[in-house]
């Protein structure tokens, strides 16, 4: 079995007043568990619960209800983040120093040695391309360098789960597709991510498996390639023939009469675009819908 790295049961988080009366169910009953190796996305509109979930995760926040585990440890307890890199949508580092006295900075807040803090910086700014910057303070870098940088600083402790918070804001396309490179190469390095992000072609093109939250709820949850499938359709791929109207009227027999190969079947993808505004859109019309986990019979066949 694969080894779990993130499992959330019931998590749920409720703000209160000053009288303790409820103001807001930031999170409602969340029940997840995100694996090894995995790059995981969690999406949902601005106030869904997703920067609620991650500072649970991180120990930042306490549940109002329920449990959330990282490495088997409950969340709550802060040596666990000594394996974690993260990086916020907003980059909370000190614009007075340069990207080597900012890594040199985190590296000490992890107790690493003075050798190799050293090396590790030098190694990160190369691979997140500030090399001819790295003197610069970080108050004349812009949003993109800012991106970078903060990417560097999740990494110094060369954690085993990363959290990616809108990793790719700021980034030009040419950076952008750096960045979705580099969390490919993370997970080829065995590194876990969970991630999150308004781009939904970002997470389309990196993320195995995903989940939609609004309004607290987990409204979807399962692999990127099952979900955006177009079940209504099925689509034929063929090769070593040409398109013409008796093809188009035709299915695999007159495929294969008229010398052609039926190289792959597939229902047509749609796009994660499309699938995240359907769940929210079905979301808003079925107030208290939830996301209800497929029984074993059912998962079976």
């Amino acid at each position: 079995m694969a080894e779990v790295v993130v499992e959330t049961r019931s998590l749920t988080k409720i703000y209160r007043d000053f009288w303790g009366r409820k103001k807001k169910t930031a999170l409602n009953a969340l029940d997840l568990t995100i694996e090894k190796g995995e790059i995981f996305g969690l999406l949902g509109p601005n106030g869904s619960g997703k920067t609620t979930t991650i500072k649970l995760l991180l120990g930042l926040l306490f549940p109002s209800g329920g449990d959330a585990f990282v490495f088997g440890q409950p969340a709550a307890k802060v040596e666990k983040n000594e394996k974690i890199g993260y990086l916020p949508e907003e980059s909370y580092l000190y614009r007075f120093l340069n990207a080597e006295e900012t890594l040199d900075f985190y590296g000490r807040l992890f107790n690493i040695s003075s050798s190799v803090r050293e090396k590790r910086a030098a190694e990160l700014i190369d691979m997140v391309g500030l090399s001819r910057d790295k003197k610069r303070i970080l108050r004349e870098y812009s949003k993109g360098m800012r991106q970078r940088i903060g990417l560097a600083q999740a990494l110094i402790n060369d954690p085993d789960l990363v959290i990616l918070d809108e990793p790719t804001s700021g980034l030009d396309p040419e950076g952008t597709r750096w960045m979705k490179d580099l969390i490919l190469d993370l997970k080829k390095k065995g590194k876990t991510i969970l991630m999150c992000s308004h781009r939904l072609e970002d997470v389309q093109d990196v993320c195995g498996r995903i989940a939609i939250l609004h309004n607290g709820d987990l409204q979807e949850l399962g692999a990127v390639e099952k979900l955006v499938e177009d079940q209504q359709r099925v689509q034929i791929q063929a090769s070593g023939l040409q398109l013409t109207p008796a093809l188009e009227n035709d299915l695999r027999g007159v495929i294969e009469k008229h010398g052609g190969t039926v190289v792959d079947y597939g229902h047509p993808k749609s796009t994660l675009e499309d699938l995240f505004l359907r769940i929210i859109e079905e979301s808003k019309a079925r107030p208290g819908r939830r996301y209800l986990p497929p029984t074993d019979a059912a998962a079976k066949s």
